[in-house]
């Protein structure tokens, strides 16, 4: 029998495509009309970020026999309730890895050494003062970066953080071994907040990691410090990031990830001068996006498809 696919988020064509030749596939979001009636068929469910698999929808998919997730994490997918159902869970580890790293690296560089270009002829005297007015107190190579989390991200981060010049340290759950480190030094949560300039969060989407950081956490960082989130927003209290950022004007928060999505109009950092919110957008290259789309071929083996 041919086994039926159900798609709720984009992928990219070519592995559509691919799995459209081997399969019958339905593209439909969760909001869809008839998404109820494809799912009540569907062996296998391909889901990407807003999708959530838990056990209500499974209830109503018996004949799931695998959910594939087109990226890393699997914080949308309820396991416990897969295990429970004998469905499968595939996922795309390390698609976007050097994409995230790429940005986190580009909000650093913005946030650390901004650029500003010419926009008109000057003199002399205010050729000087353009000059004086890009000038940044400390270069790369004077701060120390702080790397929460220190999987395949948080390591990549601090491996290219150690080629550039800046002092690195890791907090991570596991004790690392060398090659995980990159140069850096493992400390513990309350060193790596008191003695990061730059603070990148890269945790895993866990529930104790739900507020790993709160005010006591933000008080503790130095007083001009650089946060920034590209890992889960439900990591940060947002509201208590706001209090803390209130209070410390030189303080910056930069966070590509947040709780909700997309941002309300209610989120507390919306409009503080030395807060930067992002879209979501660390994993938007298009070659992450055609690596992430290539769970297909995890979820073709799954089914006993064929794979050439």
């Amino acid at each position: 029998m041919t086994p039926n696919i159900l798609i709720t988020e984009q992928l990219s064509d070519e592995a559509f495509d691919w799995l459209a030749a081997r399969a019958r596939v339905v593209r439909l979001s969760v909001d869809d009309s008839k998404f109820n009636e494809a799912l009540a068929t569907a062996n296998a469910l391909i889901v990407r970020t807003y999708t959530v698999v838990d056990d209500a929808l499974l209830q109503r998919a018996p004949d799931l026999t695998v959910v594939g997730r087109a990226g890393v994490g699997l914080d949308n997918i309820d396991l416990g309730a897969c295990a429970d159902r004998d469905v499968r869970v595939v996922h795309t580890p390390d698609s976007n890895t050097q994409a995230v790293v790429e940005y986190v690296l580009s909000v650093m560089s913005h946030a650390l050494r901004p650029l500003h270009p010419i926009t008109g002829a000057s003199d002399a005297a205010q050729w000087g003062q353009l000059r004086n007015d890009v000038t940044v107190l400390r270069q790369w190579s004077d701060l120390r970066l702080g790397i929460l989390g220190c999987g395949r991200v948080g390591s990549r981060v601090a491996c290219l953080a150690k080629a550039i010049g800046m002092e690195t340290a890791c907090c991570d759950l596991r004790q690392l071994d060398l090659d995980q480190l990159h140069g850096a030094r493992q400390v513990d949560l309350d060193t790596l907040l008191r003695t990061s300039d730059v603070l990148s969060v890269h945790v895993d989407g866990r529930p104790e990691n739900r507020q790993l950081l709160t005010t006591e956490h933000f008080n503790a960082m130095p007083q001009d410090a650089l946060l920034i989130n590209t890992s889960r927003g439900f990591v940060l209290d947002h509201a208590a990031l706001a209090g803390v950022l209130m209070q410390r004007p030189a303080m910056r928060a930069m966070l590509d990830v947040h709780d909700p999505e997309p941002v309300g109009a209610d989120n507390p950092l919306l409009g503080l001068p030395n807060a930067t919110l992002y879209p979501h957008a660390a994993s938007r290259t298009q070659t992450a996006q055609r690596a992430m789309s290539w769970v297909v071929r995890d979820v073709a083996g799954a089914l006993g498809l064929p794979m050439d």
